[in-house]
Protein backbone atom coordinates (compact mmCIF):
# COMPACT_ATOMS: atom_id res chain seq x y z
CA UNK A 1 0.00 0.00 0.00
CA UNK A 2 1.16 3.51 -0.77
CA UNK A 3 0.21 7.00 0.35
CA UNK A 4 1.50 10.39 -0.65
CA UNK A 5 4.94 11.62 0.33
CA UNK A 6 6.08 12.76 2.87
CA UNK A 7 3.10 11.55 4.94
CA UNK A 8 4.13 7.89 4.74
CA UNK A 9 7.56 8.61 6.16
CA UNK A 10 6.29 10.94 8.89
CA UNK A 11 3.64 8.46 10.07
CA UNK A 12 6.12 5.58 9.97
CA UNK A 13 8.63 7.55 12.05
CA UNK A 14 6.05 8.61 14.64
CA UNK A 15 4.53 5.13 14.95
CA UNK A 16 7.88 3.46 15.57
CA UNK A 17 9.01 6.30 17.83
CA UNK A 18 6.00 5.78 20.11
CA UNK A 19 6.72 2.06 20.42
CA UNK A 20 10.03 2.85 22.11
CA UNK A 21 8.67 4.31 25.39
CA UNK A 22 5.79 1.81 25.34
CA UNK A 23 8.29 -1.04 25.12
CA UNK A 24 10.16 0.27 28.17
CA UNK A 25 6.90 0.76 30.04
CA UNK A 26 5.70 -2.75 29.15
CA UNK A 27 8.78 -4.34 30.68
CA UNK A 28 8.58 -2.38 33.92
CA UNK A 29 4.81 -2.85 34.26
CA UNK A 30 5.26 -6.60 33.75
CA UNK A 31 7.73 -6.65 36.65
CA UNK A 32 5.35 -4.68 38.89
CA UNK A 33 2.14 -6.48 37.98
CA UNK A 34 3.41 -10.06 38.15
CA UNK A 35 6.12 -9.60 40.77
CA UNK A 36 9.14 -11.82 41.31
CA UNK A 37 7.00 -14.95 41.60
CA UNK A 38 5.51 -14.87 38.09
CA UNK A 39 7.40 -12.25 36.09
CA UNK A 40 9.41 -14.76 34.06
CA UNK A 41 6.34 -16.84 33.26
CA UNK A 42 4.67 -13.64 32.06
CA UNK A 43 7.77 -12.79 30.02
CA UNK A 44 7.67 -16.23 28.39
CA UNK A 45 4.02 -15.72 27.42
CA UNK A 46 4.89 -12.27 26.06
CA UNK A 47 7.56 -13.72 23.82
CA UNK A 48 5.20 -16.52 22.82
CA UNK A 49 2.63 -13.93 21.76
CA UNK A 50 5.34 -12.31 19.66
CA UNK A 51 6.00 -15.67 18.02
CA UNK A 52 2.29 -16.04 17.24
CA UNK A 53 2.28 -12.60 15.59
CA UNK A 54 5.33 -13.60 13.58
CA UNK A 55 3.63 -16.78 12.36
CA UNK A 56 0.54 -14.77 11.38
CA UNK A 57 2.79 -12.35 9.54
CA UNK A 58 4.47 -15.20 7.68
CA UNK A 59 1.08 -16.47 6.52
CA UNK A 60 -0.30 -13.22 5.15
CA UNK A 61 0.38 -12.12 1.58
CA UNK A 62 -0.23 -8.46 2.45
CA UNK A 63 3.14 -6.72 2.76
CA UNK A 64 1.86 -3.97 5.06
CA UNK A 65 0.17 -6.39 7.46
CA UNK A 66 3.25 -8.62 7.44
CA UNK A 67 5.46 -5.64 8.26
CA UNK A 68 3.33 -4.49 11.20
CA UNK A 69 2.96 -8.03 12.54
CA UNK A 70 6.72 -8.45 12.25
CA UNK A 71 7.31 -5.13 14.00
CA UNK A 72 5.20 -5.96 17.04
CA UNK A 73 6.42 -9.56 17.04
CA UNK A 74 9.98 -8.27 17.26
CA UNK A 75 9.16 -5.90 20.12
CA UNK A 76 7.42 -8.63 22.13
CA UNK A 77 10.13 -11.23 21.49
CA UNK A 78 12.86 -8.71 22.33
CA UNK A 79 11.19 -7.70 25.59
CA UNK A 80 9.80 -11.07 26.64
CA UNK A 81 12.49 -13.52 25.63
CA UNK A 82 15.66 -11.46 25.28
CA UNK A 83 15.56 -8.62 27.80
CA UNK A 84 13.92 -10.74 30.47
CA UNK A 85 16.43 -13.54 29.86
CA UNK A 86 19.16 -11.08 30.85
CA UNK A 87 17.08 -10.11 33.89
CA UNK A 88 16.77 -13.78 34.87
CA UNK A 89 20.47 -14.55 34.63
CA UNK A 90 21.48 -11.27 36.27
CA UNK A 91 19.39 -12.28 39.30
CA UNK A 92 20.51 -15.91 39.07
CA UNK A 93 24.17 -14.85 39.16
CA UNK A 94 23.47 -12.18 41.79
CA UNK A 95 24.81 -9.36 39.61
CA UNK A 96 24.54 -6.04 41.44
CA UNK A 97 23.38 -2.82 39.76
CA UNK A 98 25.76 0.02 39.03
CA UNK A 99 25.16 2.70 41.65
CA UNK A 100 26.48 6.26 41.50
CA UNK A 101 25.76 8.84 44.19
CA UNK A 102 23.27 6.47 45.80
CA UNK A 103 21.25 6.11 42.59
CA UNK A 104 20.96 3.08 40.30
CA UNK A 105 22.27 4.21 36.91
CA UNK A 106 22.48 0.80 35.22
CA UNK A 107 20.40 -2.25 36.08
CA UNK A 108 22.14 -5.65 36.43
CA UNK A 109 20.64 -7.07 33.23
CA UNK A 110 22.20 -4.30 31.16
CA UNK A 111 25.59 -4.80 32.78
CA UNK A 112 25.76 -8.34 31.37
CA UNK A 113 24.20 -7.43 28.01
CA UNK A 114 27.58 -6.57 26.37
CA UNK A 115 28.68 -10.18 26.99
CA UNK A 116 26.49 -11.12 24.02
CA UNK A 117 28.59 -9.07 21.59
CA UNK A 118 30.17 -12.23 20.20
CA UNK A 119 26.79 -13.63 19.20
CA UNK A 120 25.86 -10.29 17.64
CA UNK A 121 29.07 -10.31 15.61
CA UNK A 122 28.07 -13.68 14.11
CA UNK A 123 24.76 -12.17 12.96
CA UNK A 124 26.69 -9.18 11.58
CA UNK A 125 28.97 -11.51 9.61
CA UNK A 126 25.97 -13.44 8.29
CA UNK A 127 24.33 -10.33 6.84
CA UNK A 128 27.63 -8.90 5.61
CA UNK A 129 28.36 -12.00 3.53
CA UNK A 130 24.74 -12.63 2.56
CA UNK A 131 24.19 -12.23 -1.18
CA UNK A 132 20.43 -11.89 -0.70
CA UNK A 133 20.43 -9.07 1.88
CA UNK A 134 18.48 -5.93 0.95
CA UNK A 135 19.65 -3.95 3.99
CA UNK A 136 21.03 -0.62 2.75
CA UNK A 137 23.73 -0.59 5.44
CA UNK A 138 25.14 -4.01 4.58
CA UNK A 139 24.83 -3.37 0.85
CA UNK A 140 26.80 -0.15 1.38
CA UNK A 141 29.49 -2.12 3.23
CA UNK A 142 29.61 -4.75 0.51
CA UNK A 143 30.16 -2.06 -2.12
CA UNK A 144 32.71 0.00 -0.22
CA UNK A 145 34.66 -2.99 1.08
CA UNK A 146 34.76 -4.20 -2.52
CA UNK A 147 33.37 -7.59 -1.61
CA UNK A 148 33.11 -8.72 -5.22
CA UNK A 149 33.21 -12.34 -4.12
CA UNK A 150 29.70 -11.84 -2.67
CA UNK A 151 27.73 -12.32 -5.87
CA UNK A 152 24.45 -10.55 -5.28
CA UNK A 153 21.24 -12.32 -6.22
CA UNK A 154 18.06 -10.70 -7.62
CA UNK A 155 15.42 -9.71 -5.09
CA UNK A 156 13.08 -12.59 -4.33
CA UNK A 157 9.42 -11.90 -5.05
CA UNK A 158 8.07 -13.75 -2.02
CA UNK A 159 10.38 -12.55 0.72
CA UNK A 160 9.42 -13.37 4.34
CA UNK A 161 8.62 -9.74 5.19
CA UNK A 162 7.42 -10.42 8.74
CA UNK A 163 10.57 -12.40 9.58
CA UNK A 164 12.76 -9.72 8.01
CA UNK A 165 11.07 -6.99 10.06
CA UNK A 166 11.29 -8.98 13.30
CA UNK A 167 14.95 -9.78 12.74
CA UNK A 168 15.66 -6.17 11.80
CA UNK A 169 14.24 -4.54 14.91
CA UNK A 170 15.74 -7.12 17.28
CA UNK A 171 19.19 -6.88 15.72
CA UNK A 172 19.26 -3.08 15.65
CA UNK A 173 17.97 -2.77 19.22
CA UNK A 174 20.57 -5.30 20.32
CA UNK A 175 23.38 -3.47 18.48
CA UNK A 176 22.74 -0.07 19.98
CA UNK A 177 22.01 -1.37 23.47
CA UNK A 178 25.48 -2.90 23.45
CA UNK A 179 26.98 0.28 21.99
CA UNK A 180 25.42 2.40 24.75
CA UNK A 181 26.48 0.02 27.52
CA UNK A 182 30.07 0.00 26.28
CA UNK A 183 30.15 3.78 26.01
CA UNK A 184 28.65 4.22 29.49
CA UNK A 185 31.29 1.93 31.01
CA UNK A 186 33.71 4.14 32.95
CA UNK A 187 36.53 1.70 32.25
CA UNK A 188 36.07 2.33 28.54
CA UNK A 189 34.65 5.85 28.19
CA UNK A 190 31.91 6.87 30.64
CA UNK A 191 28.62 8.68 30.18
CA UNK A 192 30.29 12.11 30.42
CA UNK A 193 33.23 11.25 28.20
CA UNK A 194 33.71 13.22 24.95
CA UNK A 195 33.12 9.94 23.09
CA UNK A 196 29.58 9.86 24.48
CA UNK A 197 28.93 13.39 23.22
CA UNK A 198 30.31 12.42 19.81
CA UNK A 199 28.14 9.30 19.77
CA UNK A 200 25.03 11.30 20.70
CA UNK A 201 25.67 14.05 18.16
CA UNK A 202 26.64 11.50 15.51
CA UNK A 203 23.44 9.54 16.15
CA UNK A 204 21.42 12.73 15.77
CA UNK A 205 23.05 13.63 12.45
CA UNK A 206 22.79 10.05 11.17
CA UNK A 207 19.12 9.81 12.09
CA UNK A 208 18.39 13.18 10.44
CA UNK A 209 20.07 12.01 7.24
CA UNK A 210 18.05 8.79 7.26
CA UNK A 211 14.87 10.72 8.11
CA UNK A 212 15.28 12.86 4.99
CA UNK A 213 15.52 9.66 2.95
CA UNK A 214 12.50 8.25 4.78
CA UNK A 215 10.39 11.22 3.66
CA UNK A 216 10.96 10.19 0.03
CA UNK A 217 9.23 6.82 0.52
CA UNK A 218 5.54 6.40 -0.27
CA UNK A 219 5.26 2.64 0.27
CA UNK A 220 3.93 2.13 3.81
CA UNK A 221 5.53 -1.25 4.45
CA UNK A 222 8.93 -0.11 3.24
CA UNK A 223 8.61 3.15 5.19
CA UNK A 224 8.03 1.17 8.40
CA UNK A 225 11.02 -1.09 7.77
CA UNK A 226 13.22 1.86 6.81
CA UNK A 227 11.95 3.82 9.78
CA UNK A 228 13.10 1.21 12.31
CA UNK A 229 16.81 2.12 12.17
CA UNK A 230 15.94 5.82 11.85
CA UNK A 231 14.05 5.77 15.15
CA UNK A 232 16.42 3.49 17.05
CA UNK A 233 19.45 5.57 16.06
CA UNK A 234 17.56 8.72 17.08
CA UNK A 235 16.59 6.99 20.33
CA UNK A 236 20.29 6.85 21.24
CA UNK A 237 20.07 10.60 21.76
CA UNK A 238 16.94 10.20 23.91
CA UNK A 239 18.65 7.53 26.02
CA UNK A 240 21.79 9.59 26.54
CA UNK A 241 19.86 12.74 27.47
CA UNK A 242 17.95 10.66 30.00
CA UNK A 243 21.23 9.31 31.34
CA UNK A 244 22.36 12.90 31.83
CA UNK A 245 19.11 13.68 33.72
CA UNK A 246 18.17 16.32 31.15
CA UNK A 247 14.53 15.21 31.40
CA UNK A 248 12.35 12.78 33.33
CA UNK A 249 11.96 9.41 31.60
CA UNK A 250 8.29 8.79 32.33
CA UNK A 251 8.38 5.35 30.70
CA UNK A 252 10.82 4.20 33.38
CA UNK A 253 8.12 4.93 35.99
CA UNK A 254 4.93 4.04 34.06
CA UNK A 255 2.82 3.41 37.17
CA UNK A 256 3.49 6.98 38.28
CA UNK A 257 2.67 8.35 34.83
CA UNK A 258 -0.32 6.25 33.80
CA UNK A 259 -2.08 9.11 32.01
CA UNK A 260 0.99 9.95 29.93
CA UNK A 261 1.68 6.33 29.00
CA UNK A 262 -1.98 5.76 28.11
CA UNK A 263 -1.91 8.94 26.01
CA UNK A 264 1.14 7.67 24.10
CA UNK A 265 -0.67 4.39 23.43
CA UNK A 266 -3.81 6.19 22.21
CA UNK A 267 -1.78 8.41 19.89
CA UNK A 268 -0.03 5.32 18.51
CA UNK A 269 -3.38 3.68 17.73
CA UNK A 270 -4.68 6.89 16.14
CA UNK A 271 -1.60 7.25 13.94
CA UNK A 272 -1.94 3.65 12.76
CA UNK A 273 -5.63 4.28 12.03
CA UNK A 274 -4.73 7.39 10.01
CA UNK A 275 -2.12 5.45 8.09
CA UNK A 276 -4.51 2.65 7.13
CA UNK A 277 -7.30 5.14 6.36
CA UNK A 278 -5.07 7.14 4.03
CA UNK A 279 -3.91 4.00 2.24
CA UNK A 280 -7.46 2.70 1.73
CA UNK A 281 -8.68 6.17 0.71
CA UNK A 282 -5.99 6.42 -1.97
CA UNK A 283 -6.69 2.85 -3.13
CA UNK A 284 -10.40 3.62 -3.54
CA UNK A 285 -9.54 6.57 -5.79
Amino acid sequence: MTIKKPLAGILAFLIILLTMPLGHALMIMTEHVFGKAYVFQAAFVMGLLGLVLLILGMKTQNETKATFLGLFAGLLIWTGWIEFSFVFFAHHLNIQPLIENGEVVTKPEYLILPSSIGFLSVIFIYFLFNRHTQCNFFRWLQRNLRMKFVHRKPVEKDRPIALITTTEIITILWTFYIALMLIYDNRIFGDRHPATYIFAFGSLLWSLYLFVNLLKINNIAYAIRYGIPVVIIFWNVVEILGRWDIYNEIWVQPLEHKVEILSIFIVLVLLMAILFYESKHKKSK
